[in-house]
């Protein structure tokens, strides 16, 4: 698909996605309450649809597609339901590791077997009987290990103490699922390394989805290359649970500011540092959309935190290196956790980019197209988390064929 902007100029009010984070949290949280729990604005992604059928269906075999969150929050959740499952997902699902969530589960009484390689899906759970009320984790591979574990705690027979291992990386996303477990009444105790919910109930309620930060950043990428930006962002709370508020701060640095508002967020051009730096850790789903920004602004940048990356949709720094370079570009890839953007910038001349059938990449690059013509590649791949993300780009002057 072609895609260009012909003015340069944005001026839209933006009727962002719903954040798929907080509706998955939110619907193993409906699923595993006894009361009855209402939830509006969920979220339209691919991935949270997937989650709402599985947790509808009845078929023994659960396929995931190619959705990470829904394969470890359902894990969990058939676990704890002793509900006799066969967890699938698309040949890159099978690649992505689940063996520190199955150990953690096999640890406190589970009997999961893997049906190909071990460490990998398909796995099979057979039976759950709670022997232990505690479990080691590590933190610093994926929080959705640790939210998994955390959302069914409440329902075990014993509860769960979750005791983290090393350093904790995307901790907002952690105090997001906690804050959510709180909102529907469940208590819980969080002292340095030590994760405490004891056994009890979700208590009945209604909750509305906040629109996605992830999916905000595109327009922040936009607001900061256009000409001429006058954009809000629709559904945005300054007191969100989300950590890729984060864009916000980050932002400052690329040239845009926030200001908050009753129903969402105006962004504002402003001044650019003349370096960019961020560490990662706790918001790594911006890294591609700041890396391909600050290339495109010619700036020097550094960013750390990365090491998740490797293991997502695709190895997104490959990814982001690869897709530079066609701009005119190499980034410096130090380890598995830093990238170097050098000063000098791209040359965007109808370049086709490749998506790695990652939604991510395909967002992340398109701002870049309000500079010149860009061809991406497989489209459809932003149905996973954004999928009207094409028509909002339409609407705000942008030229897609």
């Amino acid at each position: 698909m072609k895609i260009y902007h012909p003015s340069k100029s944005v001026k839209i009010d933006v009727p962002l996605v719903s954040s798929k984070s907080e509706s998955n949290r939110a619907l193993i949280i409906q699923a595993s309450a006894t009361e009855e729990i209402e939830l509006s604005n969920i979220s339209m992604a691919r991935d949270t649809q997937t989650m709402m059928r599985l947790l509808d269906s009845s078929e023994e075999t659960l396929d995931v597609l190619d959705a990470g969150t829904t394969m470890r929050f359902l894990t969990a959740y058939a676990t704890a339901n002793n509900r006799k499952s066969i967890m699938t997902g698309t040949p890159r699902m099978q690649d992505r590791p689940i063996g520190i969530l199955v150990d953690a589960l096999r640890s406190i009484g589970a009997n999961i077997e893997y049906l190909k390689k071990d460490g990998y899906p398909p796995h099979q759970i057979n039976n759950f009987e709670q022997t232990s009320d505690t479990v080691n984790i590590r933190g610093d591979v994926s929080s959705q290990y640790i939210s998994a574990l955390l959302l069914v705690a409440p329902t075990l027979p014993k509860g769960l103490k979750v005791i983290l291992e090393g350093e904790v990386n995307s901790k907002p996303y952690i105090l997001m699922t906690l804050s959510l477990m709180e909102s529907f009444g469940i208590k819980y105790t969080w002292v340095e390394n030590e994760i405490i919910v004891a056994p009890q109930e979700y208590k009945s309620g209604a909750y509305t989805i906040e629109s996605d930060w992830s999916g905000a950043s595109y327009w922040y990428s936009i607001a900061a290359l256009a000409d001429v930006a006058e954009i809000k962002i629709l559904n945005l709370r300054e007191n969100s649970l989300q950590g890729d508020k984060a864009i916000v701060e980050m932002m400052k640095q690329l040239g845009v500011e926030s200001t908050f508002e009753a129903d969402g967020v105006r962004l504002t051009k402003t001044a650019r540092a003349d370096k960019f730096f961020f560490d990662f850790t706790h918001c790594p789903d911006l890294a591609q959309t700041i890396v391909a920004l600050v290339a495109a602004l010619g700036m020097e940048g550094r960013m750390i935190g990365l090491q998740s990356l490797r293991i997502k949709e695709t190895d997104r720094i490959a990814a982001l290196q690869n897709e530079i370079k066609k701009l005119g570009l190499e980034i410096e890839v130090v380890g598995d956790e830093e990238i170097i953007v050098p000063k000098g910038g791209i040359t965007i001349e109808g370049q086709s980019i490749n998506t790695y059938e990652d939604h991510r990449m395909a967002m992340a690059f398109a701002p870049l197209s309000i500079l010149g013509q860009l061809e991406i590649d497989e489209p459809e791949v932003v149905e996973k988390s954004y999928p009207s993300y094409w028509k909002d780009l339409e609407a705000a002057g942008f030229v897609t064929e």
